[in-house]
C-alpha cells in the first residue's frame, strides 16, 4: 500500500473506506514503537524491501534521531539473517550466504 509520502510500502496499512481515516505501520506496531506518519518520509524500509526480498531476512526497526536532524524523528533499521545466524551489515545487499551470486559474476584467478 502506498504511504502518506507516495512509496510503497507493504508494512504500512491505510483504512479508508467509508470516512475512516485509520493508518499505521504494521512493523513499528509489532515492536511496540509509536507510529506517525512523518515518520515514512526517511523510512529505509521500503527500499530495503524493494533491493532485497530474502525470506530469511527480519527487520528490526527503532525510532530515534540522528545528529543532522536533531529535530525530526527517524525510522532506523537493523537486519537479522535467520538461515545464517548473523547481523546482516547492509540490508540493501543482504547477507550474503542466502544468495550467493551467479558463477557468471565471479573473478576467475
Amino acid at each position: 500500500m502506498r504511504t502518506p509520502f507516495g512509496t510503497e510500502c507493504e508494512y504500512f496499512y491505510g483504512d479508508y473506506m467509508r470516512g475512516r481515516r485509520r493508518e499505521e505501520c504494521r512493523l513499528l506496531d509489532a515492536a511496540g514503537l509509536p507510529w506517525e506518519s512523518a515518520l515514512c518520509r526517511d523510512c529505509p524500509v521500503p527500499a530495503i524491501r524493494r533491493a532485497n526480498v530474502c525470506e530469511f531476512m527480519r527487520l528490526r526497526p527503532r525510532v530515534g534521531r540522528s545528529l543532522l536532524t536533531l529535530f525530526r524523528k527517524r525510522v532506523q533499521v537493523e537486519a537479522y539473517c535467520e538461515k545464517s545466524q548473523s547481523m546482516v551489515a547492509d540490508p540493501h545487499i543482504g547477507c550474503g550466504q542466502c544468495h550467493p551470486l551467479p558463477p557468471v559474476f565471479e573473478l576467475r584467478k
